[in-house]
């Protein structure tokens, strides 16, 4: 779209508010174009974010349940089978500590309850065991429930919506065309899979990406595209943080604030109605811009990444009343 960049700016929220898609060249002009001044284009952003989620802020915590012991060679992961990055391996964690954790998110005004496990994917045993956890936790505290276990089919993922589960992760990561150059021991392909198996049972899916691994401003459009299509309710947007030990190096350019934010806008007017968090790596790369990402994001991760520190929950809340929003209760 050409014209005068005020038009724009009304231009991309209209559209999104509308429902109607902008174009590719419309998504990277948000992307790349430096004649877009980025405190316009966040305020359009948050025209729309203000417009489905008002001021508030849904805060999520994660639980690592299982670290390490991956077979996949995902390039970006501590985890991996190709890492030799110095993290703390342990198998699954025992229930009361998990049930704890879960009790310790709720009292600190956690939204949702995010696990994660290491792996390819749960065996029957596990899958029964991750079910029955799924409904204690539902029992005893008033929050949504996510679950991260790698690849499902149908099948599994009926028995996790007959215990209770709100919402099953599994990141997209990057886009298609450039998979291929950050895993070799699964597909795409997989990964679209297990997020329609988890939809075709009435799931609600969170799926997201890592910026920051040698993608394309293409790349980040077909990413945001696809997600709008799978029609996905949660979309975190992780920034890549290497870790020494990964085959992945650390990749340039470095990422900047104002591309940070830039792709947050991005993803708002392409999924204008889905939650959408600012996640990992959000302290390393926006650094004092951070509260900024709150007007196209209205979630945040607190208290830590899987493999990567954070900022703890008070300090997050603090950030989020002195920037004029709210956290979102259940």
């Amino acid at each position: 779209m050409t014209g005068r960049t005020p038009h724009f700016y009304h231009h991309l929220a209209e559209q999104a508010l509308n429902g109607d898609r902008i174009t590719p060249e419309e998504g990277l002009r948000v992307l790349q174009d430096a004649s877009l001044d980025l405190l316009p284009l966040l305020q359009a952003a948050f025209r729309v974010r203000q417009h489905y989620f008002g001021r508030r802020v849904r805060l999520q915590i994660l639980n690592n349940l299982q670290n390490g012991y991956c077979p996949e060679d995902c390039r970006y992961c501590a985890q991996s089978a190709d890492s030799v990055a110095p993290i703390e391996k342990y198998r699954l964690k025992d229930e009361e500590a998990i049930l704890a954790e879960a009790e310790q998110a709720h009292q600190s005004g956690a939204f949702r309850y995010c696990m994660v496990l290491s792996g390819r994917g749960p065996n029957p045993e596990r899958l029964a065991y991750m079910a029955e956890l799924v409904q204690r936790i539902k029992a005893r505290w008033p929050m949504e429930v996510c679950l991260s276990a790698g690849f499902i089919d149908q099948s599994m993922a009926s028995t996790l919506k007959a215990a209770g589960l709100d919402r099953y992760n599994h990141n997209l990561n990057t886009a298609e065309g450039h998979y291929g150059a950050i895993c070799h021991t699964h597909t795409y392909q997989d990964r679209l899979a297990t997020l329609q198996a988890a939809r075709a049972v009435g799931l609600e899916v969170c799926s997201g990406l890592i910026v920051g691994m040698g993608e394309t401003a293409d790349d980040l459009w077909t990413v945001a595209c696809t997600l709008r299509q799978l029609q996905v309710r949660s979309i975190p947007v992780n920034f890549y943080v290497h870790i020494p030990g990964n085959p992945l190096g650390p990749v340039e350019p470095p990422l900047t604030p104002e591309k940070c934010l830039r792709v947050l806008c991005l993803f708002r007017f392409l999924n204008p109605d889905a939650e959408l968090r600012a996640a990992g790596g959000r302290e390393v790369h926006l650094r004092s811009q951070a509260p900024l990402a709150l007007y196209p994001a209205n979630a945040l991760f607190s208290a830590g990444y899987l493999n990567v520190g954070g900022q703890g929950t008070d300090e997050v809340v603090q950030m989020i009343v002195d920037a004029g929003f709210e956290v979102e209760l259940q």
